[in-house]
């Protein structure tokens, strides 16, 4: 241990006691320092004796006093390390009152020959002494902190507001300290704030390594998608761990502070500024209305009921299949309202869509005014080797609903769909596009029921998407496995999804088909790349065979598409929302497709996979199942015997 390393621990092991008095100790030696600088200044002479020997005993009166006035201006309560202007405005009030009291003095009293500058000057010099012995304190203790303690070097990216509050809190913990800024505007760049430069983002590689820096902080909570964007593609090519600080409204509400830094949310990769909602439009649907939400607990049908619940429904009936996640949701709804001190009757209901008593016993007892439908298998591979369910929940489900619904006279039907449904390559998608074929239907013959459905790519965080999964496999350490390395998909976050739903939903007319614009769709490898480069690791490939985490490609699973389409022709026209397009989709004639669905139910109902899988080929146009599994599907003579085969094997049943 050397010597600057010895002098650290012990200043950090010393008590508040034992430093306040190190301080006071300062301060009687300052003081009559100064006024000794005091008097040399006005006369110009190291010692002028003829002048300080009448008045020696100021000497020995103005230490004590002046560390009695800064004690009760509360100087010393100020702990040194974090000095600020308020301890710096109790040093200035400390040596203005001293030098008054001395002036006062040789005025009333008429001291001979006692320069009336030298108190003045006293004021000036024990400003410098008694305040810059503080900050020199200061400025060793953050030295040494810097180089030798184990705190990490971190950038802090935007030199605003935030971003010196965020410095400042980070000075007072044991992890990190400030070591550079950036910021995108050149009228900061090379100047210092708090004694810590500000660089241009563009020199962020050669100070990163010149400052040994690995992780940075952004510190921009009043920013947009799109600069916020802007900010990490600076640093997209250096393996530095990126975290956020909270958004300006989480601060100022209460809910974080400064210093609760996170990790990115992978919606700032996106760039995208969510339109703010029209609030007529939201009104329309729910405001004073009874509003059925299936698949509640899943991750589009829980942030519809979160949007809601605070769009104020008249009663909002959470209808769920699982147990947990109606439980769930229902508890995060009920502090939701709690906190926003409102009231709104909600039902809890287990059930399954396809159990068509039950739906239309809801319907009917709570007057059902607005239906969202979200309950639906999503997930492509595990639909494809469990035919019978999915066309059992996604298809029949949503018939039931949508019947009832007719029958039962409710004002709004809204199919969530996807974009899978488009020239579908898997069963999922087909599926979801016969339910679309369903709602067609029944626009044209409902005279009480507006039906529509919306169509839209994958959401970030849902459970089919693949970023939990990529964030799981980069904190088990590697690899990351991406199907394809062409595969490309379009993303939007939940809540902005399920705001859109709603509005669609409230413009419908009967029959529409409603597409979200999803923005530009985002190669799969590449979000893998920035999501392991976030976290400050890098990607191990054959550049860098020494990095941390490899891509691995497992090639395409079942039914999986390389590129995903969310229109089936060209026809599609505008609406008054820019984030919301209505698509002109063909629909099967009426009595072809109720000969198909009830072939289908038939087919469901006997266990039939290979015909409940024939009637979406024939129902779906553009159906290109691009998979083997046609190939394990068993006819219905086979099931029988397939069901005391599969008590024997663990091979999945389909």
């Amino acid at each position: 241990m050397n010597r600057s390393e010895r002098m650290h621990r012990g200043v950090t092991r010393l008590n508040r006691a034992q430093k306040r008095l190190i301080m006071v100790v300062a301060d009687l030696v300052a003081l009559p320092v100064a006024l000794w600088s005091a008097y040399a200044l006005r006369l110009a002479e190291w010692w002028p004796e003829r002048f300080i020997q009448p008045y020696w005993w100021l000497f020995a009166i103005i230490p004590p006093l002046g560390v009695f006035i800064f004690a009760r201006l509360g100087l010393y309560r100020a702990v040194v390390r974090f000095i600020g202007p308020q301890a710096m405005w109790a040093v200035i009030k400390g040596v203005v009152l001293l030098a008054l009291i001395m002036w006062a003095a040789a005025y009333f009293y008429q001291w001979q020959d006692f320069p009336r500058s030298v108190p003045v000057n006293f004021a000036l010099v024990a400003f410098i002494y008694v305040g810059g012995s503080r900050f020199l304190v200061r400025s060793y203790y953050q030295w040494l902190i810097k180089h030798y303690t184990s705190k990490d070097a971190v950038a802090i990216y935007g030199a605003g507001g935030a971003g010196v509050q965020l410095a400042m809190a980070l000075s007072n913990g044991r992890e990190f300290y400030t070591a550079a800024f950036f910021d995108d505007d050149p009228g900061l760049w090379n100047s210092t704030i708090k004694g810590i430069k500000v660089y241009n983002p563009a020199q962020f590689g050669q100070v990163a390594e010149d400052l040994n820096i690995t992780r940075v902080l952004l510190a921009l909570p009043s920013a947009s998608k799109a600069e916020r964007k802007r900010a990490l593609d600076h640093l997209a090519d250096y393996p530095v761990h990126v975290q956020t600080m909270p958004s300006m409204p989480e601060i100022v509400s209460g809910e974080a502070s400064v210093d609760q830094l996170r990790d990115v949310d992978l919606e700032d990769l996106l760039g995208r500024d969510p339109v703010p909602p029209r609030e007529e439009l939201l009104d329309v649907s729910i405001r004073d209305k009874v509003v059925l939400v299936t698949g509640a607990g899943g991750s589009i049908g829980s942030e519809l009921c979160r949007q809601i619940a605070c769009c104020g429904p008249k009663a909002l009936i959470l209808f769920e299949l699982s147990e947990y996640g109606l439980y769930s949701i229902d508890q995060e709804l009920q502090a939701i309202l709690n906190e926003r001190g409102e009231s709104i009757p909600i039902y809890t209901l287990l059930g399954n869509v396809s159990h068509r008593e039950r739906v239309e016993a809801v319907i009917s007892h709570y007057g059902v005014q607005t239906i969202y439908h979200a309950a639906a298998y999503k997930h492509v591979p595990i639909v494809e080797h469990n035919v019978l369910e999915g066309v059992r929940n996604n298809v029949q489900g949503t018939r039931v609903v949508a019947e009832c619904a007719a029958r039962l006279h409710v004002e709004r039907c809204i199919l969530v769909s996807t974009d899978k449904a488009v020239r579908p390559t898997n069963v999922m998608g087909a599926t979801k596009r016969m339910a679309e074929l369903v709602l067609q239907q029944l626009a044209q013959t409902s005279s009480h029921t507006v039906f529509s459905m919306v169509r839209f790519g994958n959401v970030l965080g849902s459970s089919g998407s693949v970023v939990p999964l990529f964030r799981r496999q980069i904190e088990q350490g590697g690899p990351v496995t991406v199907t394809h390395p062409d595969i490309t998909r379009y993303f939007m976050t939940i809540p902005e999804a399920a705001l859109l739903v709603i509005q669609a939903g409230s413009m419908a007319k009967g029959g529409d088909v409603f597409v979200l614009d999803m923005g530009n769709s985002v190669k799969i490898v590449d979000l893998a790349r920035r999501m392991i480069q976030l976290t400050g690791l890098e990607v191990k490939d054959e550049n860098t065979p020494e990095g941390d985490i490899a891509i691995e490609f497992s090639g395409l699973r079942p039914g999986e598409k390389l590129f995903e389409e969310l229109l089936i022709g060209d026809n599609v026209v505008g609406t008054s929302h820019p984030k919301i397009m209505r698509a002109q989709e063909d629909m099967l004639p009426a009595d072809r497709l109720m000969e198909l669905l009830d072939e289908m139910e038939r087919a469901e109902k006997n266990m039939d996979c290979q015909g409940a899988f024939d009637v979406l080929k024939r129902a779906v146009s553009g159906f290109q199942h691009r998979s083997p599994m046609t190939d394990l599907l068993l006819p219905a003579s086979d099931y029988s015997a397939a069901v005391s085969v599969s008590e024997k094997s663990d091979k999945p049943l389909h």
